[in-house]
């Protein structure tokens, strides 16, 4: 799950930066990071700013003044080790200084916090991982990062696919903090039956099961400290910035942090809609803010609910007074209520045909933004569909416009196109063993046609095999 992490403080001398909007609902939406600071990560909410956080690369060793920390560590530790060292003290001092950042963090996790904890307990996971969703997105359900994770637990589209999520025109499951969050815990979970560790189930997360492996093997240890080295950049730093972050959950109050009030309904409903119908329609007959609404409801990417007789769709409502049972009923259940007919987001959206081409052919000036707009599809599904890591696609270039629908969970694909065939990486996938299942391919050969610099396969990728 290849993906830059969320830093959410910076030091008091840097500049701060305002967020920009760009999603259709005036949500919350992607950053931008720059390609010359490999080892930051922000993300903007409407009305508040981006906060940018520098590299930590060798800290201050440390003298006894600091043995408190190691203390305070070693007094919350349950499951998942909480070293302690100059790199984690370095995350505690610079989470410490943005006061303000901290404070509405702990304010929402009165809402979200017990929604991971069930998740993880029914997954038979410690708990404390629940921190690792502050690291993440600061606990916003619309972060989109600028490699394309989504939601609170910053899932890839192909990952979220390999862990059961659903992304169409109407919904993003990786939005959803409860789908999420049970989809982060079966990630972590297979994480730490392969590697028999936390810290590197948690190093995994951040950048892939085949990343840390290969750091094993090089470092020839299988601990996080022994293999930090040999981890990408970003990595090094995740699982400090976790045991941070954890620390100050519980002695927040000791770096002069308040908690903020939650911004969002404490109590809450749950209504299982059959037909489709807009989140204003049901803020009107509660006699609540769409705002609110929309907020319990992150997954829904149009602001409809998309229930169906044989599949109904989840909603969740701020808890409401018996008087208002029955405004809610006529909403969801008169037949004198229009319902909403389910149209493709590119023709509701973009007044597009609700067809579209298979493939794009680039032009000269335009970017995965602009083809995005112009098909209505998301950039992140289109670099997830075409194994893109630039919005610069090049000139000429053919882009996929939707899922490749060929099956190659099984074996290899039987779909041929010109001279290669496709095959989806499964879990456990090496680039040798997969060369291995096919006559006169190796691993040189897989890496020349599908461009790959390493050897890090994600499950759930396709790559190209050639014929012969």
């Amino acid at each position: 799950m290849k993906r830059l992490f969320t830093f959410l403080i910076c030091l008091f001398t840097l500049p701060i930066v305002k967020a920009t909007t760009v999603s259709p609902a005036a949500l919350p939406a992607a950053n931008n990071l720059s390609n010359n600071t490999p080892f930051l990560k922000s993300y903007p909410s409407a009305g508040q700013d981006t906060i940018i956080l520098p590299t930590v690369n060798q800290p201050a060793p440390l003298t006894g003044e600091y043995n408190v920390f190691k203390r305070r560590l070693d007094s919350i530790k349950k499951d998942v080790p909480l070293d302690y060292n100059e790199y984690v003290q370095a995350y505690i001092d610079i989470y410490a200084h943005n006061r303000e950042q901290m404070g509405q963090v702990l304010g929402r996790t009165k809402y979200y916090f017990p929604i991971y904890e069930k998740a993880f307990r029914d997954a038979g996971i410690p708990d404390e991982l629940k921190y690792l969703s502050i690291v993440e997105s600061k606990l916003d359900p619309y972060a989109v990062s600028r490699v394309g994770a989504t939601g609170p637990w910053q899932f890839m589209f192909t990952t979220a696919k390999l862990y059961g999520l659903n992304m169409d025109d109407y919904v993003d499951d990786r939005r959803d903090p409860i789908q999420a969050s049970y989809a982060a815990a079966a990630y972590l979970k297979d994480a730490y039956e392969e590697f028999g560790d936390w810290l590197l189930a948690i190093a995994s997360y951040n950048c892939g099961k085949s990343n840390v492996e290969h750091a094993i093997d090089k470092a020839g240890a299988s601990d996080f400290w022994s293999i930090r080295p040999y981890l990408p950049a970003e990595t090094r730093g995740y699982v400090p910035a976790y045991i941070a972050v954890t620390y100050l959950m519980h002695y927040y109050a000791n770096h002069n942090i308040t908690p903020r009030e939650c911004d969002m309904a404490l109590k809450t409903d749950t209504v299982l809609v059959n037909k489709y119908i807009s989140l204003g329609s049901i803020a009107q007959a509660l006699n609540v803010n769409v705002a609110e609404l929309t907020i319990l409801n992150p997954a829904y990417k149009r602001m409809i609910v998309n229930g169906t007789t044989q599949s109904p769709r989840r909603l969740i409502i701020p808890q409401i007074d018996k008087a208002s049972y029955g405004a809610l009923y006529d909403v969801l259940n008169n037949a004198s209520t229009p319902a909403l007919q389910p149209v493709p987001m590119h023709a509701a959206y973009y007044e597009k045909p609700e067809t579209r081409p298979a493939f794009h052919v680039v032009r000269r000036g335009e970017t995965l933004r602009d083809i995005a707009d112009n098909y209505g599809v998301e950039v992140q599904d289109l670099k997830a569909w075409n194994h893109l890591h630039t919005n610069k696609p090049a000139v000429g270039e053919k882009l996929r416009l939707s899922e490749a629908t060929d099956d190659a969970d099984s074996g290899p694909s039987t779909k041929h196109s010109r001279n290669y065939i496709t095959y989806k990486v499964k879990r456990g996938d090496t680039l040798s063993g997969i060369a291995s299942k096919f006559e006169g391919v190796s691993v040189e050969k897989i890496r020349s046609l599908n461009g790959l610099k390493r050897d890090n396969l994600q499950p759930g990728m396709t790559i190209r095999i050639s014929k012969g």
